[in-house]
C-alpha cells in the first residue's frame, strides 16, 4: 500500500447533476490505498472463502422499490454503453444501461464472462457491499519494525538536539553565545519534531481497521 498525503480540494460541480452542487472545499486526511485496484482474481478468492453474494447478484426486494414493475425486479447492474453519437451529458442514462444478470462474473450481462481477465479490476461491486465490514475489522497490516526503528532514531536525535539547544540558550544568557546559534538549533529541533510526528503517524497506520 502507499500513503496518499492529505489536502484540501474543491468538491462537486455547479454545471452537472443537482446532487453535486454546490462546489465546496473539503479537507481529506492522509490515507493508505492499494497500489492497484482489486482484481477479478483477488475478488474470486474472497468469494470462494466467504461465499459472499454481491448486491448485483441479489434479487431486489419489492419493499425497497415501491411501485416498480414486477418484471423489473431481477438481479442486475448498470453497464457502461458508450453512445455512437453526441448525447446530453447531463443525462447519465445516455451511456449507462441496466442489464439483467450483469455482475462481477458477467460484467456485460449473462453472455459475457471474465475469462482471461484475472488481472483486470473487478466491477459491479457496490458501495453497499463494502459497508458489510464491521467496525474494528483489520483491513491490513504492515510490518511495523522499520517504522519503530525510525521513531526511535528520530527520538534520540531530537533529545540530543534539545540538549544542545539548552546549552546554546544558557551560553547566550551569560553573554558567551550568539543568537544565531540559538535560532539555528531551534530550527533543527522543530524540523526533527515534524519528522518524528510523521514517523509516529506512519507507525500508528501500520495496522488499519475499519471505522
Amino acid at each position: 500500500m502507499v500513503l496518499v498525503p492529505g489536502g484540501t480540494f474543491r468538491m462537486g460541480s455547479d454545471k452537472h447533476y443537482p446532487e453535486e452542487t454546490p462546489v465546496h472545499r473539503v479537507t481529506v486526511a492522509s490515507f493508505f490505498i492499494d497500489r492497484t485496484p482489486v482484481t477479478n482474481s483477488a475478488f474470486r478468492k474472497f468469494v470462494n472463502a466467504t461465499r459472499y453474494i454481491t448486491f448485483a447478484e441479489q434479487k431486489p426486494d419489492p419493499k425497497d422499490y415501491p411501485g416498480a414493475l414486477p418484471q423489473m425486479l431481477k438481479a442486475g447492474s448498470l453497464v457502461f454503453t458508450p453512445p455512437k453519437h453526441p448525447v446530453d451529458l447531463k443525462d447519465w442514462r445516455q451511456w449507462w444501461n441496466f442489464k439483467f444478470g450483469a455482475d462481477w462474473r458477467r460484467p456485460y450481462g449473462p453472455r459475457s464472462s471474465i475469462s482471461g481477465l484475472d488481472d483486470h479490476p473487478v466491477v459491479h461491486v457496490a458501495y453497499r457491499d463494502a459497508l458489510l465490514l464491521k467496525a474494528g475489522d483489520v483491513l491490513f497490516r504492515i510490518d511495523p519494525v522499520p517504522y519503530e526503528a525510525q521513531v526511535r532514531a528520530l527520538a534520540a536525535q531530537l533529545k540530543f538536539q534539545e540538549t544542545r539547544l539548552a546549552q546554546k540558550e544558557e551560553l547566550q544568557k551569560t553573554g558567551s553565545g550568539r543568537a544565531f546559534d540559538v535560532e539555528q538549533r531551534q530550527a533543527e529541533v522543530q524540523e526533527l519534531k515534524a519528522k518524528l510526528d510523521g514517523a509516529q503517524w506512519n507507525l500508528d497506520k501500520s495496522c488499519a481497521s475499519a471505522g
